[in-house]
């Protein structure tokens, strides 16, 4: 059989998927293989902060792609966003709220069914959804992998199977206003749809270098007008809710700062302003979870911020 890099971090990420993070500040707790009836199962860590305390009602913040916050000795690219360092810190100064995270791992090869938005793809036309659906990247892989985009699935996991049990087992203030999701590239795709599908559940969405394109080629790619055409008719009150948007400039996110302007814009004309939305552009950043961890502050001060 021939060994390729792909194979390579699959069975990497399978050798490790048994062992907890370690991590510098608070506690991991894993519901491990989480059954779902909309999603493949999978590993679930909630971080709770140091001193945590069923007496006590946090905030709750989800996130995307939960293998990579915590210990970057089990990912694939040995980075990560070091989620426990910058909460712990910010907690301790206490400039934001106490919360807890809720880490849902990514499904592996149907990562980007899961994420990618699928209400705006549904819009496109048959000619124009059968060339995304054999989009490859530039190693050749296809990028949907034989997957049918379930993004509805898999907010219905996340919204009627888990977080009813995170408000179970855990002291969590669950409405709207203490309720937060983030993610980053498809995460934050999946994040701003989130809330955009269910406004009464989620208060605020940090996405940063928010992958706008969909795949990874601009040639005639109708999926940024879609998302754009969306959002125009789907965004939730300003009133109610906050936003976080960044991008760098280098690798991957090179490709975003034109299509965030134009996202900027139709936030604008929905009554988005400085006191429920921040776009943030970070020259010299990458795509990379060590760009996403270094400016990991600045969304959660403005989503989560006393």
């Amino acid at each position: 059989m021939k060994i390729t890099l792909t194979t390579l971090v699959w069975l990497s990420l399978t050798s490790l998927f048994g062992q907890i993070p370690t991590i510098n500040t608070g506690s991991i707790q894993r519901l491990e293989n989480f059954p779902s009836k909309y999603v493949d199962a999978r590993n679930v860590d909630i971080w709770l902060p140091a001193g945590y305390s069923p007496t006590n009602k946090y905030s709750v913040l989800y996130m995307h792609d939960g293998q990579m916050l915590f210990d970057s000795t089990l990912n694939w690219n040995h980075q990560e966003w070091k989620v426990d360092e910058t909460l712990g810190r910010l907690m301790q100064e206490k400039r934001i709220r106490d919360c807890i995270v809720v880490a849902i791992w990514n499904g592996g090869k149907s990562r980007h069914s899961d994420y990618f938005p699928q209400k705006p793809f549904e819009s496109l036309t048959t000619e124009q959804q059968d060339p995304i659906y054999a989009a490859a990247r530039s190693n050749g892989y296809a990028v949907f992998g034989g997957y049918k985009i379930q993004s509805d699935n898999y907010l219905k996991f996340m919204v009627t199977e888990l977080k009813p049990l995170i408000d179970q087992k855990y002291a969590t203030l669950s409405d709207r206003k203490n309720t937060f999701i983030a993610g980053s590239s498809m995460g934050g795709l999946i994040s701003l749809y989130a809330m955009c599908e269910y406004p009464d559940v989620f208060g605020g969405a940090a996405c940063l270098s928010t992958h706008w394109p969909g795949i990874f080629s601009m040639e005639a790619n109708p999926i940024p007008d879609a998302l754009i055409n969306y959002l125009k008719h789907h965004l939730p009150n300003p009133k109610k809710h906050r936003i976080y948007f960044d991008c760098g400039d280098q690798t991957l996110d090179a490709m975003y700062p034109p299509l965030q302007q134009k996202v900027d814009e139709v936030m604008r004309k929905r009554g988005y302003s400085t006191k429920n939305w921040l776009t943030r552009f970070f020259p010299g950043d990458d795509h990379s979870e060590r760009s996403w961890g270094r400016r990991l502050e600045i969304p959660l001060i403005f989503l989560m911020g006393k």
